[in-house]
């Protein structure tokens, strides 16, 4: 148990430092820069940095609700990430870093393993925020919460809603639909199922030959539960993972697409520095 919650709160240090997707994009330079050193392994300085500017700010000054999700994300503990975020969503509800804190809230309570307060920061952020384009991601922690308080109906709806926002980006899709299966097929297929391209004799063209990519495989297991487990954990860690499912029914949680072997080694090192286990270098069609 005691190494269940050294690797949690690992994780959330992870989670306010390198976040696992896109946010808006901090305007501040002071902000750009804190966080720049923060992921370069400088955290003190960078946590100084918007110390510093948190002080000299007024609360009014535009800049403040910005300053305080760059607190949240370079925190030194899991209580100062929620307090940070939580004077976002309650101080400064109408501006445009409310959305970004909510979602941060939904993985923080997730890789918490919080299922309530999960469901409840990614609800809000669906009905005081819906157009925001971050509403995928928070719904995947939300219906995965959901389902482990046994509501598979709203964890479905929320699966599909995930879907239907993941746009073009195949690893969050694949991520997604290993999730959709336990969903009746009717409610997800809409986002799932695609078109197949054309065949050489509709094109008229000879095929290519298909590029090679590798990958690092991190786990393979029949388990649902621990796949959800490790894809929780890669997430909050910043690495981007994904679920491939072989004939024989394993699930094999694997991180990255690389062109070539030397940077796919690159990511087997970190993984296996942060993460542990015996993750190894795969070659992918």
């Amino acid at each position: 148990m005691e190494r269940w919650k050294v690797g949690t709160m690992l994780s959330i240090l992870a989670l306010s430092i390198i976040p696992s997707f896109h946010l808006s994009a901090q305007t501040d330079a002071r902000l750009v820069e804190a966080l720049r050193l923060a992921q370069s392994g400088q955290v003190d300085s960078g946590r100084a940095i918007v110390r510093r500017l948190l002080a000299s700010l007024s609360p009014t000054d535009s800049a403040y609700p910005q300053a305080l999700l760059a607190a949240a994300k370079i925190a030194p503990d899991a209580k100062s990430v929620a307090s940070n975020l939580n004077r976002i969503v309650v101080e400064y509800g109408a501006g445009p870093w409310a959305d970004d804190a909510l979602l941060l809230l939904t993985q923080l309570y997730f890789a918490q393993r919080d299922p309530v307060q999960t469901t409840q920061a990614a609800e809000r952020l669906n009905r005081d925020y819906p157009d925001s384009p971050l509403r995928a991601r928070a719904n995947f922690s939300a219906a995965r919460a959901y389902f482990e308080l046994k509501n598979e109906a709203r964890g479905c709806e929320l699966i599909q809603q995930s879907l239907d926002g993941a746009g073009d980006d195949v690893e969050f899709k694949n991520q997604v639909s290993f999730y959709a299966s336990r969903c009746s097929p009717a409610s997800t297929t809409s986002a799932t199922t695609t078109p197949p391209p054309p065949s050489p004799a509709d094109s008229g063209t000879r095929p290519t030959p298909a590029s090679h990519a590798y990958a690092v495989q991190v786990l393979a297991v029949k388990s649902a539960a621990q796949v959800d487990d490790m894809l929780t954990r890669l997430k909050v860690m910043g690495f981007e993972a994904r679920v491939v499912r072989d004939s024989t029914g394993f699930f094999k949680v694997r991180v990255g697409r690389y062109a070539t072997r030397e940077e796919a080694v690159r990511t087997q090192q970190r993984l296996r520095t942060r993460v542990g286990g015996h993750p190894f270098v795969v070659e992918e069609p």
